[in-house]
């Protein structure tokens, strides 16, 4: 058995026409949704990152300011222009890239931000909502993965679900919106003992820990579908999962490839986020 392929690319460029749609009778409306993203230092990555950002809201109507400092702006100063935008009626949504210079406290930063206005979903007011199941944002990719089985008729309802990896972005809060729609789930990490033991058992994989190979095709549930969130680089520089693709396709019933999986999806829930805040305040 072959998996079948869950294409990112395809489903973000359906969930990005409706983007620009709801976009177009906000604007319409005089409440063009804006998203602000604030870069610091040249972190080669995060440069890409920001700008495909940038580029896809342009893209898809949406009014993006792109501010970017130094990697030596002063903590005190960045924390000054996050309440700026914070005031600023013509953003709606606030992006920090992460990773941010050592002497910055993200944590602080993140929490710089509006509530209302923070469209990754890291605050912790949108944390703490999200275990109640009732976030203003979901983190946008977990959410992006949530759309995917969506948009393939996965039924999570009774599932087992593994997550393996436990960060605040992916691991976390992919498995409250799981255990929201009424799979069995279970959170592997560093620290477990025998990842295959629980992934063998799985009808649903998540891979999200950034490294290569983590889930092998021997590990895999014949027809589970396998999400793999990572993003490495193999022995030629070629991008890469997290996920032995080649392997586990062969096992699995779904699998998302890397690239054009969860990748495109991550940016596309970033705009819907940022839609439904211009949305909110449209009828505040």
């Amino acid at each position: 058995m072959t998996a079948q392929l869950i294409d990112g690319n395809a489903l973000s460029k359906t969930l990005r026409a409706d983007v620009a749609a709801r976009a177009a009778v906000l604007t319409a409306r005089g409440h063009k949704p804006g998203l602000a993203v604030v870069l610091i230092g040249d972190n080669p990555a995060s440069e890409v990152y920001v700008r495909n950002k940038v580029k896809a809201c342009q893209d898809n109507g949406l009014h993006s300011v792109f501010d970017r400092f130094p990697a030596t702006l002063a903590e005190n100063e960045l924390l000054a222009h996050i309440e700026k935008l914070n005031a600023d009626p013509s953003i709606h949504g606030i992006l920090v890239q992460l990773p941010l210079p050592a002497h910055v406290d993200s944590h602080k930063v993140i929490e710089a931000i509006s509530p209302e206005k923070d469209v990754d979903g890291f605050h912790v007011a949108n944390a703490g909502a999200l275990m109640t199941g009732k976030p203003l944002f979901r983190p946008c990719t977990p959410y992006g993965v949530v759309k995917m089985f969506e948009a393939h008729d996965i039924d999570l309802k009774g599932a087992n679900a593994v997550v393996i990896g436990r960060s605040n972005i992916v691991g976390k809060p992919m498995a409250l919106l799981l255990l929201e729609a009424g799979a069995t789930v279970t959170i592997c990490h560093s620290k477990t003992r025998d990842i295959a033991h629980y992934t063998r058992d799985a009808d649903v994989v998540v891979a999200a820990t950034g490294r290569r190979n983590i889930l092998t095709a021997d590990m895999v549930k014949p027809g589970a579908t396998v999400i793999d969130v990572g993003m490495n680089r193999d022995e030629a520089g070629k991008l890469c999962g997290d996920v032995d693709f080649a392997g586990v396709r062969e096992v699995a019933g779904y699998i998302t490839p890397v690239p054009g999986g969860v990748g495109p999806m991550t940016i596309t829930m970033l705009l819907v986020n940022t839609l439904e805040a211009a949305e909110r305040a449209a009828q505040a």
